[in-house]
């Protein structure tokens, strides 16, 4: 269940690290306070899900699915480059994720 907890956390870090785009600085009210509530509720779950999960590892691949989300929705919403550099890099920190998840004892 940890895992399920961890991966929802990571998709709300998405949330809010795209979110913050929208805010314009925080400017917006609606997406200001959707970010806000996607930082809130993502952080809390890591919380509940470093109870059991080794914290370098849990806190690893939280950040790593933000970055890989992020990167990828900055392609399709926002006009990201996606140069073949780019998306090594983002295969890299998928690598990476797998690695730690499949070496994990928790």
């Amino acid at each position: 269940m940890a895992w399920l907890i961890l991966l929802v956390a990571g998709l709300c870090e998405i949330g809010w690290a795209i979110g913050l785009k929208y805010t314009e600085g925080f400017t917006r009210l609606v997406p200001s306070i959707l970010t806000g509530g996607s930082m809130v509720v993502s952080v809390v779950l890591l919380g509940i899900a470093l109870k059991t999960l080794p914290v370098g590892t849990g806190y690893a691949i939280w950040t790593g699915i933000g970055a890989v989300g992020t990167a990828i929705l900055g392609i399709v919403l926002l006009d990201e480059a996606t140069d073949w550099m780019r998306l090594a890099s983002i295969g890299l920190i998928v690598a990476g994720i797998v690695g730690l998840k499949l070496t994990s004892a928790a």
